[in-house]
């Protein structure tokens, strides 16, 4: 019997510090920051890789669009919401075309 409780306050204990370290976890590494939809370069850094994740979520295409994305991120520092449109969020991003004129960023 004393074999059991150990073992129920040793789960209990383990539970408790899971749980604990789980909502320690910080997840401000994929948040973005609000841009001003005039300027074109915010102050504070972005987790691109993070970003293009979720950008390129739905697409078939994923690495074309991770390097597309990667590259218009790192220009404009800033990622428009969503996993398409939304570019007047970010003017830099929407600016951004190819060398035959089609958009570049996704």
């Amino acid at each position: 019997m004393e074999a059991i409780s150990r073992l129920l306050v040793a789960l209990f204990l383990l539970t408790f510090m899971v749980l604990s370290q789980a909502t320690a976890t910080d997840f401000t590494e994929f948040e973005t920051p609000l841009v001003n939809a005039t300027s074109a370069i915010s102050e504070v850094k972005i987790n691109c890789g993070g970003e293009c994740v979720r950008r390129c979520a739905l697409v078939r295409r994923k690495n074309v669009c991770y390097r597309a994305c990667g590259t218009c991120c790192a220009r404009c520092n800033c990622v428009p919401p969503g996993f398409s449109g939304n570019q007047n969020v970010c003017a830099c991003w929407a600016s951004q075309t190819t060398h035959g004129g089609s958009q570049k960023c996704p």
